[in-house]
């Protein structure tokens, strides 16, 4: 029996992992494709008991008022702002600077495991993690330091290439079972909860053009660091269907936005924030139009990505 039972699962997971593969191979043939938005209760009910699961990118570093020093979280990030909107009767933002996957399951400093905040009652939960996994503090460091050899040129892109495939690309293919595992835990531990999972704000010019050296990036590695976030939001919108997970789309109401506009208008900072924000994060503006794409999509508006 007990055999049984373990090859049962493993039919499940072989299963399971057959069609990931297939959506995201998918991915891979047509980074456009539109995916079917996942099924989801008719959102015009108001959720009362709301957590916030994520990154850097949810929790605000740098932006005031600083709540959690340990987690570099704000107080003005997208959860709170959202959480304020809908008057929900209980909030409990766990979101942490540096969060990988692995920090669903265990703590991070003082931040216990960010899926121990979930309750059965829990009815809305938004999740925003992928680009810690994926790399983007290596990614950033990299491309700003090859960047400086050779700024007319595409040395990142180069470097990321060199052993005859795209690591990044890669490492986002590696990523989407990560973030499959948190979903299915996630609705385990608050079974009846409307879960959202948050992309990426747009970060560099949307067409491609570079602004060397108040980004240190060589411009032609533009386009491929473009594209790679693009690549790793697709993921996380494919992992968001699979899993019966909704998905916002944080990059095209930030697109015109990235790090490369004037500091006014800029909603993303450089690597030498001008605004009170980490580098090459959201600032206030950011996390606020990052909270407007969430409320949209909770009021009962459809991911248009």
């Amino acid at each position: 029996m007990a055999n049984d039972t373990r090859a049962a699962g493993g039919a499940r997971s072989r299963r399971r992992a057959a069609v990931l593969g297939a959506a995201l191979g998918g991915c891979a043939l047509v980074a456009t494709a539109a995916v079917p938005a996942a099924a989801h209760p008719d959102g015009h009910g108001r959720q009362t008991g709301y957590v916030a699961l994520g990154d850097s990118y949810t929790s605000g570093p740098g932006i005031p008022r600083q709540v959690d020093a340990d987690c570099a979280r704000s107080d003005h990030n997208y959860p709170s702002l959202v959480a304020a909107q809908r008057r929900v009767t209980s909030f409990t933002d766990v979101s942490c600077g540096g969060a990988t996957t692995a920090e669903m399951w265990q703590a991070q400093g003082t931040n216990g495991p960010q899926l121990d905040a979930l309750r059965r009652d829990t009815d809305l939960v938004t999740l925003q993690i992928g680009g810690n996994d994926v790399g983007f503090g290596s990614i950033i460091g990299t491309c700003a330091r090859l960047g400086v050899q050779d700024p007319t040129g595409n040395p990142c892109e180069r470097s990321y290439k060199a052993a005859g495939y795209d690591q990044l690309a890669l490492a986002i293919l590696r990523t989407a079972p990560k973030v499959d595992r948190v979903l299915r835990a996630v609705h385990a531990r608050a079974p009846h909860a409307r879960v959202v999972v948050v992309g990426y704000p747009d970060l560099l010019p949307d067409d491609g053009s570079g602004c060397f050296p108040q980004v240190p990036f060589a411009q032609k590695d533009f386009p491929y660091l473009r594209d790679t976030e693009k690549r790793l939001n697709l993921m996380l919108r494919v992992v968001a269907g699979v899993n019966r997970a909704e998905y916002v789309d944080t990059y095209r109401p930030t697109a015109g936005h990235d790090m490369c506009k004037a500091p006014a208008d800029r909603w993303i900072e450089p690597l030498q924030p001008a605004s009170p924000a980490a580098p090459a994060h959201p600032n206030a503006k950011g996390e606020a139009a990052m909270a407007t794409a969430v409320l949209d999509r909770l009021d009962g508006g459809r991911d248009r990505g």
